[in-house]
């Protein structure tokens, strides 16, 4: 027995993300909405770094923010790494080459060559989100992700630094166990355009105007 059109507009109302009361910016709400309304997390743990606002949001499975931090990031602006950088020694690195690079990874916990746990988000660029470490005297990085302003949060080679205190009680249980996935916000071209996202809250009227122009297909469903 085919469903009825009020029961598949019911059925194909948007799921959001949930923020509490966190602000965030608006692509870091649009990724969080798409990420929960498409299932592209895939049932794991998923995270957003904006990269514009220098913060990262930590969410459950099913969405719900379970904390957010600010961090640091890679000193040059840009979405893109090098090729070949993931193999390069750190000295050889160029400032200008020294990206967070956008995009949509599987990550997980492993450990460094001296022990400490993180969370490794792309291994062949080498990018890991960690505990903030101390870096060279000059650099003041834990200084700089407590300043107000994000304009000094860019100083490391392309690795994600967050508060320890952050990574211990949000990070590490939130991986610990599982996969996620980690989204790294684009800061010169559109989310759109490198995740293939869409907004959730359109997603419903669009599909209630195709089923009734079509009322006897009650599996239309529009993707983009």
């Amino acid at each position: 027995m085919a469903n009825s059109p009020a029961r598949d507009l019911a059925t194909s109302q948007p799921r959001r993300a949930h923020f509490g009361q966190e602000r965030a910016s608006p692509e870091a709400s649009h990724i969080a909405d798409w990420v929960v309304d498409s299932g592209d997390n895939q049932g794991m743990p998923f995270m957003i770094v904006d990269k514009v606002h220098a913060k990262v949001l930590m969410f459950n499975a099913d969405g719900r923010l379970q904390g957010a931090a600010p961090a640091l990031l890679g000193l040059a602006r840009g979405d893109d790494s090098v090729p070949g950088i993931g193999e390069r020694k750190m000295s050889s690195i160029r400032p200008e080459e020294r990206t967070t690079p956008a995009g949509r990874f599987i990550a997980s916990l492993d450990r460094d060559i001296h022990g400490q746990e993180m969370l490794w988000v792309d291994y062949e660029t080498a990018i890991s989100l960690h505990r903030v470490v101390k870096g060279k005297p000059s650099e003041q990085r834990a200084q700089r992700l407590t300043s107000v302003t994000t304009d000094d949060n860019r100083v490391s080679y392309g690795c994600i630094n967050v508060p320890a205190n952050f990574y211990d009680k949000v990070v590490s249980p939130a991986f610990t166990g599982t996969n996620g996935v980690v989204y790294v916000l684009p800061e010169t071209r559109s989310a759109r355009e490198v995740f293939g996202s869409y907004d959730a809250h359109e997603r419903a009227p669009q599909v209630a105007r195709q089923q009734a122009a079509n009322p006897t297909d009650s599996s239309a469903v529009i993707r983009k």
